[in-house]
C-alpha cells in the first residue's frame, strides 16, 4: 500500500512538473513574441491609414497629428488607442481612429476608421482579427466589399436604429452563417461616431506632432 501511494504521489509530481514547464513555455514565448506582434499591428495600422481617408486626402501631402487616449466604453478596450487628426493646409480634413470591436465571434476585432471633416466616414478596415475563414473573415476587403458598405455614412444621433444588420432592423447586411462578426463590427464603428461627436473640439485642441 506504501509502494502504491508513493508511486502515485510520484506521478502526480511528474504530472505537476510538466504543467508548470508547459506554463512556463508559453509565457516565455509569449513574453518575448507579444512586443514583436504589437509593432507588426502598429505598423499595419500606419500603412491602412491611407485606406480609411477619401483619395483626394490619401493623395495629398497632408500632416498628422497624434493623441492617445483611453476609451473603454466607446474604443473596446481599456488599452491606449490613437487618434489621428489629419490636417490638408492646416486645417482640419480628416480623423483617423484606432479601436477594437471587443464582441467578436472568435474575440477582439481591430479597426480602423476614418472621418471626414464633416463626420461622415471615409473609410473603415479590419487590421488583425480571429474569424472565422469563410464566414466571419469577410469582413477584410480581399474577401468582400461588405466593409464598404460604411462609407459617406453618418450617425444622427446615438440612438439611431440604422445601425444595425438588417435582421435586427438596421440597413446594413450580415453574412450568410455569420451575423456576430457584423454585428460586432457595426457597434465598434457606431461608438467611435458617438466618441466623436462628443470630442472632436478636444481632439483638435490637444493632438500633437505623432
Amino acid at each position: 500500500m506504501t509502494t502504491k501511494r508513493q508511486s502515485m504521489t510520484k506521478n502526480a509530481g511528474m504530472l505537476a512538473l510538466f504543467a508548470f514547464a508547459c506554463t512556463l513555455l508559453v509565457v516565455i514565448v509569449n513574453y518575448f513574441t507579444e512586443p514583436r506582434i504589437e509593432q507588426q499591428v502598429k505598423a499595419q495600422l500606419i500603412r491602412s491609414t491611407n485606406e480609411v481617408l477619401s483619395e483626394e486626402v490619401a493623395n495629398s501631402a497632408y500632416q498628422q497629428r497624434c493623441i492617445v487616449v483611453n476609451e473603454p466604453q466607446f474604443l473596446g478596450n481599456d488599452k491606449d488607442q490613437t487618434i489621428r487628426l489629419i490636417e490638408l493646409n492646416q486645417e482640419t480634413a480628416a480623423f483617423v481612429y484606432q479601436t477594437i470591436a471587443p464582441d467578436g465571434y472568435s474575440g477582439e476585432i481591430r479597426l480602423l476608421v476614418g472621418l471626414n471633416a464633416d463626420s461622415t466616414i471615409s473609410g473603415v478596415r479590419v487590421v488583425q482579427h480571429n474569424e472565422t475563414p469563410g464566414l466571419g473573415d469577410k469582413v477584410e476587403t480581399r474577401k468582400s466589399d461588405w466593409i464598404y458598405q460604411f462609407n459617406g455614412q453618418r450617425l444622427m444621433d446615438d440612438k439611431d436604429p440604422r445601425w444595425a444588420v438588417k435582421k435586427d432592423g438596421g440597413q446594413f447586411d450580415a453574412f450568410t452563417g455569420a451575423t456576430i462578426t457584423p454585428r460586432a463590427v457595426i457597434k465598434a464603428v457606431k461608438n467611435v461616431l458617438i466618441y466623436h461627436a462628443t470630442n472632436q473640439q478636444s481632439i483638435n485642441d490637444n493632438a500633437t506632432d505623432c
